[in-house]
């Protein structure tokens, strides 16, 4: 793994020194008992000398003292515990609200290059992963370090040549886990892109499922999900074996050494006089001793998913946000809605020219309507008008100041929009009405609910405007979620209008009722239009048909169906039983 990215990890858990130097703490006072139990074990059974000769008041001694010993450690063992459970999840935290900030600040460019779900699985499952990653790194790293050195300390105070055994066998453990962490690495990293594409495709199947049923698309879907999943296997599979190899194979080791110090233990036993009690107890001190580097290398699976997942956490905050507004940019006041393209030329892909040289003058209070095919670039101007997008070239004008020179806040205010996708929140009516203006009396809300034309139908619900959401509208008809965000526009009342096929999941009677209100709230307002049914925009003052990101016929309704163009054309494709 990078050692950029471990570095960063533990520059934010570094801002919880103070935490981190009482587990230091806590580790000391436990383990460094701890260590101690096998030398007083060792010297107890040194007590028992043969037949008859036993010292039994202080073995009793020692049994208390083992009793305390023992309840400290746990003690401290608990508290350490604690202490890391606040450092991994604060510095999680941490992490999860910084890269939520990002995404909140980055251009909506980063949402159309990259998956939701995938988005979704780096603030969930990497975040999950780092969590454990660290809670299992500091309740391993720091009491192993520990007891591996005060384990070696009382070792060489007993006797040098079995430490020896000891220290001689203990790198063949580092170099085995070394040598399988190398190689499982980077299939860790496939498998938690792996994992972010597969939550991807899982929430676009599951968003969709109507769409996926209606073309007998099950079969495929499975198909597809049984493709990504099944490289998730292989990946994840491979991942895990590798690691699986590691605990086994120093506790191979380990086990070797436990022999070796048997061996040379009793040799020394024979030639020098070393007590049964020592070689008790470094048989102990072998096992305490290489049991730190046991646990550290079996948690080695959580660390390298961990760290995989901090690059991908990382990768999004290192992401460039929307450009800042510069420090002269001013707040628009008192908008009055005179707005002017100039010259405007853009394109989501620079090798695919969409919009060039788009000119058009739109004056105070005019409904402006803006027709097309597909593809034609009637969103992208609205895009442009609210800079989702920043131009290529020309520029936007609004009340003669150019849109560069406003901060972004106070542009988007000033405008209302009601798009073709409704978005409602899991929350009561009244909350997802109030989303523009959250401190809006329930007067207030109602009036904007009439105006809509969805009061009556809330005050029949159980609960009225207190009636609970279930994500995303699902309790409620598509007809039903666009008119709440009909209603939710009307009440912040804002001096400009962009109503992108704002009526296109209700029916002929709502929509007539909708529009009478739309014309009532549009008097006074700069309106933006986009439509695909031309019986929606035969009032508006002017008709911009666009084609290959340019205007190619301009007028009103009348002026351009008399005109024989592209607007006849699609007048004509959608009334001609009527003619």
């Amino acid at each position: 793994m990078k050692k950029s990215t471990f570095s960063r990890l533990i520059g934010y858990v570094s801002k919880y020194k103070g935490y981190m130097f009482a587990s230091l703490i806590f580790a000391l006072i436990s383990n460094i008992l701890i260590a101690f139990m096998p030398l007083i074990v060792g010297k107890a059974i040194d007590k028992i000398i043969a037949e008859g000769k036993v010292d039994f008041d202080g073995l009793i001694k020692t049994i208390i003292i083992l009793g305390i010993i023992y309840v400290i450690s746990a003690l401290f063992t608990w508290l350490f515990t604690i202490v890391a459970n606040i450092v991994a999840y604060n510095t999680v935290r941490d992490l999860r609200n910084e890269a939520l900030s990002k995404i909140s600040n980055l251009p909506l460019k980063y949402f159309d290059r990259h998956p939701h779900g995938d988005i979704i699985s780096r603030l969930t499952n990497d975040m999950d992963n780092i969590s454990d990653g660290l809670f299992q790194g500091i309740t391993q790293f720091y009491p192993g370090i520990i007891t591996i050195l005060s384990s070696l300390i009382l070792m060489v105070s007993l006797s040098f040549k079995l430490t020896a055994v000891i220290v001689v066998m203990t790198p063949f453990c580092f170099l085995i886990a070394s040598f399988i962490t190398k190689r499982s690495n980077k299939m860790f990293k496939e498998q938690q892109k792996t994992l972010g594409e597969l939550n991807g495709y899982i929430e676009e199947i599951i968003g969709n499922q109507k769409v996926v049923r209606l073309f007998g698309y099950e079969t495929k879907a499975e198909e597809s999900f049984g493709e990504i999943n099944g490289r998730l296997y292989k990946c994840g599979q491979l991942a895990q074996f590798y690691s699986s190899l590691t605990n086994p194979a120093t506790r191979l080791v380990n086990n070797i050494t436990y022999i070796l110090v048997g061996l040379v233990g009793g040799i020394l036993s024979v030639l020098s006089g070393l007590s049964v009690g020592v070689i008790s107890s470094f048989l102990t001190y072998s096992t305490q001793f290489s049991q730190p580097i046991n646990n550290i290398t079996s948690v080695a699976t959580q660390l390298q998913a961990a760290l995989a997942s901090c690059e991908r956490i990382f990768s999004v905050i290192d992401e460039e946000p929307e450009k800042a507004d510069d420090k002269d940019t001013e707040n628009i006041t008192g908008c009055e809605g005179n707005v002017k393209f100039e010259n405007v030329s853009f394109s989501y892909d620079k090798k695919v020219k969409l919009i060039e040289d788009f000119s058009v003058d739109i004056r105070q209070g005019s409904t402006v309507a803006i027709v097309g095919p597909t593809g034609a670039g009637k969103t992208t101007m609205v895009n442009l008008l609210m800079r989702f997008y920043d131009l290529d070239k020309g520029k936007i004008t609004i009340d003669g100041g150019e849109i560069n020179n406003l901060k972004r806040d106070n542009l988007r205010s000033q405008f209302g929009m009601v798009l073709q996708d409704t978005w409602l929140f899991e929350g009561t009516i009244r909350e997802n009405i109030a989303y523009g203006k959250p401190n809006a009396t329930l007067e207030e809300i109602q009036n904007a609910a009439k105006a809509a034309f969805i009061h009556s139908f809330i005050k029949r619900l159980p609960d009225g405007y207190d009636t609970l959401i279930t994500e995303s509208g699902g309790n409620l008809s598509e007809g039903q979620k666009q008119l709440l965000t009909i209603a939710r526009v009307m009440l912040i009342d804002p001096p400009m209008l962009i109503l992108d096929e704002a009526t296109s999941s209700v029916d002929t009677r709502t929509e007539l009722k909708i529009q009478s209100a739309f014309l009532s709230m549009m008097k006074g307002r700069t309106s933006f239009v986009i439509a695909h049914r031309l019986s929606t925009i035969r009032d508006a003052d002017i008709i911009l048909v666009m084609k290959n990101g340019k205007i190619v016929e301009r007028g009103n309704h009348d002026e351009l169906v008399n005109k024989g163009g592209i607007y006849t054309e699609l007048y004509n494709s959608q009334f001609k039983h009527q003619l």
